[in-house]
């Protein structure tokens, strides 16, 4: 990906995260970045295409980040790996929960159908990634699905919060849920 296209993007994620949607306007990141409008129109397809990539840049971070977090763990304990992931959560700086920009994407796929979709796509993927580090630890699929939606759950409303919980308190609750990880059902 070309340096310019990808400096769109990260700017657009920052607007996104300190204004929502509603400041992805084209005019006022192109003078943000110092680039001209007929460099975003070299890289995008208009602001549809735009909006568009930026959900993906997104999806492909907030997805690529937990898939390697977890990755980083890869034969750990079940509660090795989910104190691994408070750790990551709770981080400064932000590395797999970045509640700002989490918050202006779920506001912004509360009206726009392909940013529902888009967050659609993570939630179920995150849940299939949190489900696959419980599972160890219990005894059926079901037991840990349910498992993972416990700490999602805690982390929407998280960030959902107005102000959004703090790191310190979020990192306390996760560890309070982490106290209710059994040891993983193969080594008891």
């Amino acid at each position: 990906m070309s340096t310019t296209r990808q400096r769109w993007l990260d700017e657009g994620l920052a607007v996104l995260a300190d204004e929502g949607e509603a400041g992805l306007r084209i005019d006022r990141i192109a003078a943000r970045i110092g680039l001209t409008k007929g460099s975003f129109f070299h890289h995008f397809d208009g602001a549809p295409g735009y909006r568009e990539a930026l959900l993906a840049e997104y999806e492909r971070r907030t997805l690529g980040a937990l898939a390697d977090a977890i990755e980083a763990r890869r034969g750990d304990q079940t509660r090795d790996t989910l104190a691994w992931l408070t750790e990551l959560a709770t981080s400064r700086p932000e590395s797999i929960r970045r509640p700002g920009l989490d918050l202006a994407v779920r506001a912004w796929a509360a009206v726009d159908p392909v940013a529902r979709a888009a967050q659609a796509r993570i939630d179920a993927a995150v849940i299939d990634a949190l489900q696959a580090a419980w599972r160890p630890a219990v005894d059926s699929d079901a037991a840990a699905r349910t498992a993972a939606l416990v700490p999602y759950l805690v982390s929407l409303g998280a960030a959902m919060t107005i102000p959004p919980i703090a790191p310190d308190d979020l990192r306390r609750v996760y560890e309070l849920l982490l106290e209710a990880v059994p040891g993983d059902a193969a080594t008891g």
